[in-house]
């Protein structure tokens, strides 16, 4: 199932014919790693169309897609070639630097952040968040971080999704404001929710975290 996302219109027969057990399964995805977020966000109340950024730099093609849901869970997957790097790697930090730094220059650009406090910080694009981030690349120029092939190690990987990333998802937010400022009341409510819990936190702390408990 996985490989029929990450290469679309190729299908797969599986015919299991074992005893006892015969059966057929069969995968294909039109859409590759766009069909992928919307299997990731089914049922979940997506907030707007996947967005679905693709282009090549050299020898390296990066891929993504994502869309936001009505719920607070993270759902992010990365892959290298075809294989499903675990524990993200350079390729995931790009992405994740590329859309903090997209909403955040979108959010000034249209009035809604008035100030550095209004910033959103990485942790605010999480919510919601159903993601793929595809790259590929030659297999000799891969490298891994650890035994278990679970992060991507190519540091010049980081700058090329991020730049990828950023552009298409500033173009996209120019295309599609109303889109765009969905994304933007998903993440502005997270971060305000975030600031909310921490002047919750400050608060207590000043009040003296103990005053009025019945601890020794």
């Amino acid at each position: 199932r996985e490989r029929a996302y990450l290469v679309p219109k190729l299908y797969f027969h599986l015919f299991d014919k074992r005893l006892g057990k015969e059966r057929e399964v069969n995968y294909y995805f039109e859409g590759g790693i766009t069909s992928l977020v919307e299997k990731l966000n089914e049922n979940k109340g997506p907030l707007h169309e996947v967005i679905f950024i693709k282009k090549q730099d050299g020898d390296v093609e990066v891929e993504t897609a994502l869309q936001y849901n009505n719920g607070y869970a993270e759902n992010v997957q990365s892959y290298v070639n075809v294989i499903n790097t675990v524990n993200g790697g350079t390729h995931l930090t790009g992405f994740r630097m590329a859309l903090t730094r997209a909403i955040n220059d979108y959010g000034k650009k249209i009035g809604s952040f008035k100030d550095e406090e209004d910033s959103i910080t990485g942790d605010d694009t999480k919510e919601g968040l159903s993601a793929v981030v595809f790259v590929k690349m030659t297999q000799d120029r891969i490298q891994f971080e650890g035994q278990t092939k679970g992060k991507l190690g190519n540091a010049e990987i980081q700058p090329i999704v991020q730049t990828i990333v950023k552009e298409g998802l500033s173009t996209f937010f120019e295309e599609n404001p109303g889109e765009g400022r969905k994304i933007l009341e998903k993440v502005y409510l997270a971060a305000k929710a975030r600031l909310a819990a921490k002047a919750a936190k400050e608060a207590i702390l000043r009040k003296g975290a103990l005053e009025g408990s019945s601890l020794p």
